[in-house]
């Protein structure tokens, strides 16, 4: 009968073990995650490539009278069909995103007290409910920044805070009902100030993951020089000394644990007109592009990079490409595929979470979505 007993015992401890080992295997797949910005047409169900993502954060709910509402008017046909892609990648988690760049404007009306933010949690939760969604991603653009010229206050640090704690608690009650649990996550800027105007070691307690936009760190807009728009490591002739991995430490050192960083990487690029050409216009003077041209990646690849006067350079330091035209004086910073090689090997290496991108139509030929499968799945 003992040695019954202690067969028995083994048994169990070694299924324990078993089922720790898969779970830990588990712990450790990594998220390709894309947001997919649709706007006011009606997709199709096989314009997607779900067997290659884990996430679809689609882009954008708007806020309204302190209530997620839908951004645009074919957004509820479009949940239907990306909820029956599920059928050829049951795994996929379909979230929906708020706010983005030009949405951002009601957030700090939003989280400014108890009753308004239980009132934009509730809408959420039946907005999640009514489209069949896992989850929900704020890109609050920015907690008290101007950004695209909107509402900010001082507050806005500590009531993110409050919002994100709220919104956990809600989930948490919302998911008993089906045994599920659902994702609370956020789009960050990979920048200072947003780190100096949020509790990131706080609120990433109450997130599933936080997606680091690592990319326009330099724009025609803003800035009187070119540069990289996503480097993954730092140029030293960068004025800024900036890149994804010196955001990326530094989300780390402000308390947010590794595997709940993503990676955020670029299907588009930046470009400039450029005053001189030394570096072939790498960090040198420059401003806006006089005529407009297509600068997604779907773009870029096929039309630019190398033809019509545009030469493809690596800068080995910084991981990432550029384009320059020596005649036309133009300079354009982008990803591409050999940039996301070292993108997924850095993210193997840092044990983040996962890549994100900004955004699934920008792609061509599948090329950067597939460069991120092979790199990470």
């Amino acid at each position: 009968m003992f040695r019954n007993l202690v067969i028995m015992v083994s048994v169990i401890l070694l299924f324990c073990t078993c089922q720790k080992i898969q779970t830990d295997a588990s712990s450790r797949d990594k998220y390709i995650i894309a947001y997919f910005f649709p706007q006011d047409r009606i997709i199709t169900e096989d314009e997607i490539a779900v067997e290659k993502l884990t996430h679809v954060n689609y882009a954008f709910a708007d806020i309204k009278d302190g209530e997620i509402i839908e951004g645009f008017k074919f957004d509820a046909e479009n949940f239907k069909i990306l909820n029956q892609t599920k059928e050829r990648n049951p795994k996929l988690k379909l979230l929906i995103s708020v706010g983005g760049w030009t949405w951002s404007g009601q957030f700090s009306d939003m989280v400014l007290s108890d009753e308004s933010r239980k009132k934009f949690i509730d809408s959420s939760i039946r907005f999640i409910e009514r489209h069949k969604l896992d989850g929900i991603d704020l890109d609050w653009e920015y907690p008290n920044l101007v950004g695209y010229g909107n509402i900010y206050r001082p507050e806005d640090t500590i009531n993110f805070t409050f919002l994100l704690k709220e919104f956990r608690d809600a989930l948490d009650e919302f998911g008993k009902k089906d045994h599920k649990h659902y994702l609370l996550t956020i789009a960050a800027g990979a920048f200072d100030d947003y780190l100096a105007n949020t509790e990131m070691g706080k609120v990433q307690e109450y997130l599933d993951f936080v997606n680091i936009m690592a990319y326009d760190q330099y724009e025609a807009e803003a800035d009187s020089i070119t540069g990289h728009h996503a480097p993954l490591f730092t140029n030293p002739r960068d004025p800024k000394q900036n890149s994804a991995d010196v955001s990326i430490r530094k989300f780390i050192q402000a308390g947010v644990p590794a595997e709940k960083i993503v990676l955020g990487v670029a299907f588009y690029g930046r470009s400039w007109e450029v005053h001189k050409s030394d570096y072939h216009g790498l960090y040198e003077p420059a401003g806006p592009v006089k005529s407009r041209f297509r600068t997604s990646f779907k773009y870029l690849k096929p039309e630019l990079e190398n033809q019509n006067g545009f030469i493809r350079y690596w800068d080995s330091t910084a991981s990432a490409p550029f384009l320059f035209n020596e005649k036309e004086k133009i300079f354009i910073s982008y990803d591409d595929e050999e940039s996301l090689k070292a993108k997924c090997e850095y993210i193997k290496e840092q044990k983040l979470r996962g890549a994100m991108f900004w955004e699934y139509q920008s792609d061509y030929q599948l090329r950067l979505v597939q460069t991120l499968y092979d790199g990470l799945k």
